[in-house]
């Protein structure tokens, strides 16, 4: 499963799930561009040794005019991941103009850059990798937002999957179960939630975002080259429990 030659564009990618995908691509030999949001995720990035041999740009993926500015200065992509879309917003996504930020960014922002990109990885046969969540099957009664835009990438990657098929682009994504990242540092402090989510996950353990980089690079490599419109659960079997 090696990308050696390949470029790559990871949006999100400066830190969490999205950093150890971009990692994960770099180190399977993929040239590596990853964004975050603003000069301040940059900076923090920039002098991580993580980051090493990792191209960082800022890039707000609801902003149109940034979205096509810097993928009409890419020479060629083969790989895109889109992995900005992390924005939850619990409790208050009852309200509108917040549901529509998090949809906004979450789901809009994924087929902005699918679309901007479509013409580069149209010429490489390229692939495309989602990140949906578990909330793209369960529905969640705090983060209505979130969960409708995660439902939405599952069916936005099974789309693109048959649409863009003929540009021999596929469209996969990977649907991470509870992961340590800042997002879930709230649940992993709380000793109750965080043991009755272990007890539920058969694997028994949180996950951690290189899980989810193994299977970024799986999907993007040869080795899943007749893969296309799958939405691949990484879990550690929480959705079957």
């Amino acid at each position: 499963m090696r990308l050696d030659g390949l470029s790559a564009l990871v949006t999100g990618g400066t830190g969490g799930i999205g950093g150890a995908i971009a990692q994960a691509l770099r180190d399977a030999g993929a040239r590596v561009l990853a964004t975050g949001l603003g000069e301040a995720e940059i900076a923090a990035a920039g002098v991580s040794t993580d980051f090493t041999g990792i191209d960082l740009k800022p890039l707000d993926v609801a902003d149109a005019d940034a979205v096509g500015s810097l993928v009409a200065g890419l020479d060629r992509l083969d790989i895109l991941v889109n992995g900005a879309g992390m924005i939850v917003r619990a409790g208050g996504e009852f309200e509108v103009e917040i549901f529509q930020r998090v949809v906004e960014v979450n789901l809009t922002g994924a087929m902005r850059l699918a679309t901007a990109c479509r013409p580069l990885l149209a010429k490489r046969g390229g692939a495309i990798v989602n990140i949906a969540s578990m909330l793209s099957f369960f529905g969640s009664g705090a983060a209505p937002a979130y969960s409708a835009s995660k439902g939405g990438i599952a069916q936005l990657t099974k789309s693109l999957a048959i649409a863009w098929a003929p540009d021999g682009i596929r469209v996969n994504a990977i649907a991470p179960g509870w992961i340590e990242t800042a997002l879930t540092g709230p649940l992993r402090e709380d000793p109750k939630r965080s043991a009755a989510i272990v007890q539920r996950t058969p694997l028994g353990r949180w996950g951690k975002p290189e899980d989810i980089g193994g299977a970024a690079v799986f999907l993007c490599s040869d080795a899943a080259a007749f893969i296309t419109g799958a939405v691949l659960p990484v879990d550690g079997g929480y959705a079957i429990a």
